[in-house]
């Protein structure tokens, strides 16, 4: 297993959930990480956290939709430990409802964060890694970016776009820049994802599904993201399923 001793990180929507227990899980493994997000008094309280296990965190106020705050963000982070050696691209939004409600505000702020968000950050991360050679690409997808789910057709689409682009940037950046790239696709995980549902019927019934069975932690999704970032370097883990035993769909 390769060391993350001195590596520097990058993990977007560290505020809570699984970027937040990815941020800790990082920095105990030695890596130095540059916590983003828009709150930023809960990457404070994050930093206290990681500073007081001992580990090292920079806080960094990053909007994903705003690439001049990606830009600044990413900026910030190589002017203070020098290089970026690791991004997780976690930030993310899941607002169910059914498309015949027309909630078009959320299907746009879903493609808006979900993936172009997601490519913003991309874009500013990648040149650091091809000067460098090297780098890990972590993006975060999911079941529904596998399968289809009613209620969830739009942030299904949003994240089967993370996938496809994931194994297309792979396929880009592997061989001619020596830049790994994981797609994590989680099940049920219990986060703040669920508090983005304004629909008062998928609410109780992802409350009721929370009731019926064993949600992951973000720490779940941490340790898995560590798992692949300490692999040998020639080895990609390039996608990695993870769910609760009791997730029988």
């Amino acid at each position: 297993m390769a060391n993350l001793n001195g590596k520097i990180a990058l993990v977007t929507g560290a505020s809570s959930g699984i970027g937040a227990a990815t941020a800790v899980k990082l920095a105990e493994a030695g890596a130095k990480v540059g916590i983003a997000a828009r709150r930023t008094k809960k990457l404070e309280d994050l930093k206290k956290r990681i500073k007081a296990k001992g580990g090292e965190a920079l806080v960094i106020e990053m909007d994903v939709v705003d690439p001049t705050a990606i830009e600044t963000g990413v900026k910030k982070l190589v002017e203070t430990y020098g290089s970026i050696d690791i991004l997780v691209n976690n930030a993310g939004l899941m607002p169910l409802s059914d498309i015949d409600q027309f909630k078009v505000d959320e299907w746009h702020r879903m493609v808006d964060v979900n993936v172009k968000g997601l490519l913003n950050t991309t874009a500013a991360v990648l040149p650091q890694m091809i000067k460098q050679h090297s780098g890990h690409i972590f993006n975060m997808s999911s079941i529904a970016g596998r399968k289809v789910f009613k209620g969830l057709s739009v942030y299904c689409a949003t994240k089967h776009a993370v996938t496809a682009f994931s194994d297309g940037l792979r396929m880009e950046v592997g061989q001619k820049h020596n830049i790994r790239v994981t797609c994590i696709q989680p099940g049920a995980v219990a986060t703040e994802l669920y508090d983005h549902i304004t629909d008062p019927g998928y609410r109780k019934q992802m409350d009721e599904l929370a009731g019926q069975m064993t949600f992951l932690q973000g720490e779940d999704i941490g340790d898995t993201i560590v798992f692949a970032a300490q692999a040998p370097a020639h080895v990609d883990v390039a996608e990695l399923f993870v769910l609760p035993v009791e997730q029988g769909w």
